[in-house]
């Protein structure tokens, strides 16, 4: 395929460099940065993480391999600093919604970094954006992708040389491309489908994404362009749904194209069938309205294909299905948080000093073993529910989905095991203590901030005699009057909801431990207080 005409560098064998690279990677706990981490250490590089929270990187199976620093790329101090000895950086960031000025807040935020890889003496950035249809002027771009497109000019313009990578349609276990494809095609034996189904796409596996981000970091000093990165597959997306459905043993599928379709009522569409909310559901179809074919493939020269790659589409799918199926979902597209989710630090009582706080605390004595009853507290939520009044927990998804936000359908990465930074339905872990404590984060659309606390205590009696004690905890900080009326709009459901969760979770663990019901599978008395 011919290059494009943007690209005039010519390519040579990538130049071999003596030792291990010092490479810093952002947007590490994201879905491609979290795997792109361990590849990199793979091959024998020394990797930095550069993270607003550190934390949330905490209880990654390589967190103690890695440096960790706190800070934000559009902060040009932390950015500099985290920058200092590296050879080279990934740039593996971007804006999840459109709300207002997003696109100058990446333009920003691409700039400041140019310019402190070029102070810190970074030989090489390395960018993952995506793949741009040819002939189609930058004002019919979607603003995502134009975002992209544009944060990728800046840093081939920079004096740090670059490597672009532009992808189209991701395929891997997680990915939110892959999980819209899969949600579209196992709930819909009959679909209604916009044009854009109809337009041709070339996918390509996470796997070979991977490969052409760790081999980027050894290009020659010379290379200063994009490569277009695809698999050996173009289809249209339709193509994609009745090959996805082959392989995952479906029925045959029937699709029925309707033009009036535009791109916002598609993402809703979306968000009314998968767990991809419309935020980001909008801009994935949006990519999808023109065609997004590689025009070239030079990214091979540099990076070598080995035998059997690029993945095959079909290849591709069965590989994701049988990491969900096996429940080895290294990180999902939701592993990033969400667009205004609440970021403040947690009220703990004894400092906190923001505010009014709403509290709802629950505590039950259970004759079930400490152990049994942290498995259930750590299995709450996705497939396992919530414990009480699921028509309660699903309304309060779909009023979070009409007004933007995740909705309950997001599930779980893992269906018996969190580590900090996973979402959780409409929650996100925000810290966990192995064994005691599950602290969530809520990220669904509110007036306000919220937690929900839950710890299993060894019970307070002699040493061998068993049983353990359950406390909840739910905490709102309410923003404003309507924070306010929030709160007591919903309190008197509190008793159903909170109180019939804390009584199903002991009796749930009493069941999986063998215990016999406990006489005290009645709350404590419960308070909902305001903290001034």
């Amino acid at each position: 395929m011919p290059a494009r005409s943007d690209e005039p560098r010519p390519a040579r064998e990538p130049e071999q460099r003596p030792g291990p690279l010092r490479c810093l990677v952002t947007g590490a706990s994201g879905y491609i940065g979290g795997r792109l981490v361990p590849d990199l250490l793979d091959a024998g590089h020394h990797v930095r993480c550069l993270a607003r929270t550190p934390e949330r990187l905490r209880d990654h199976a390589w967190a103690d391999r890695v440096e960790v620093v706190r800070g934000d790329v559009a902060d040009p101090a932390s950015t500099g600093a985290a920058l200092r000895g590296v050879d080279v950086a990934y740039y593996l960031v971007h804006s999840l919604n459109s709300g207002p000025g997003f696109e100058e807040r990446d333009r920003a935020a691409a700039r400041t970094f140019a310019e402190q890889a070029r102070l810190a003496g970074v030989r090489r950035i390395v960018y993952l954006g995506g793949l741009v249809p040819a002939g189609v002027p930058a004002g019919r771009l979607s603003p995502h992708l134009r975002s992209r497109a544009e944060v990728g000019r800046i840093f081939l313009e920079g004096e740090v040389p670059a490597t672009v990578l532009r992808a189209a349609v991701v395929i891997g276990s997680g990915s939110a491309s892959f999980e819209m494809l899969r949600y579209l095609t196992e709930r819909l034996p009959v679909m209604v489908t916009p044009s854009w189904v109809g337009s041709r796409v070339q996918p390509i596996a996470v796997r070979d994404v991977l490969r052409y981000l760790v081999g980027s970091a050894g290009m020659p000093a010379d290379v200063n362009r994009a490569f277009d990165i695809g698999g050996p597959d173009v289809l249209t997306y339709e193509e994609m749904m009745r090959r996805y459905a082959v392989v995952a043993g479906l029925p045959h599928r029937l699709i029925l194209r309707v033009p009036m379709l535009t791109p916002r009522l598609s993402s809703h569409w979306i968000g009314l069938v998968t767990p991809v909310p419309r935020g980001l559901a909008r801009p994935l179809a949006e990519s999808l309205r023109h065609e997004v074919v590689c025009d070239e493939h030079d990214v091979a020269r540099y990076v070598p294909d080995p035998a059997g790659t690029p993945i095959p589409f079909d290849r591709a799918l069965a590989l994701a299905l049988e990491r969900v199926r096996e429940a080895k979902v290294a990180t999902r597209w939701s592993n990033a948080s969400l667009p205004g989710a609440p970021s403040d630090p947690l009220p703990t009582d004894p400092d906190w000093a923001g505010g009014s706080l709403y509290t709802d605390h629950r505590t039950l004595a259970t004759d079930a073993s400490p152990e049994a009853l942290w498995r259930i507290i750590e299995g709450v939520g996705g497939d396992n529910g919530w414990y009480s009044f699921p028509l309660a927990w699903a309304v309060r998804g779909w009023l979070d989905r009409l007004v933007g936000g995740a909705g309950i359908r997001r599930g779980r990465r893992d269906a018996s095991r969190l580590r900090v930074g996973d979402s959780l339905d409409f929650w996100r872990v925000e810290e966990i203590e192995p064994g005691r404590l599950l602290r969530l984060r809520a990220e669904m659309r509110l007036p306000g901030l919220a937690w929900l606390e839950m710890y299993a205590d060894p019970h307070p009696g002699p040493p061998g005699t068993g049983g353990a004690t359950y406390r909840q905890r739910a905490l709102f900080h309410p923003r404003g009057l309507l924070g306010h009326l929030y709160w007591w709009s919903v309190a008197p459901f509190h008793a159903v909801v909170f109180g019939g969760m804390a009584r199903n979770i002991t009796r749930a663990a009493e069941r999986a431990d063998g215990a016999p019901p406990s006489a005290s599978s009645a709350s404590a008395p419960a308070s909902a207080t305001r903290d001034g």
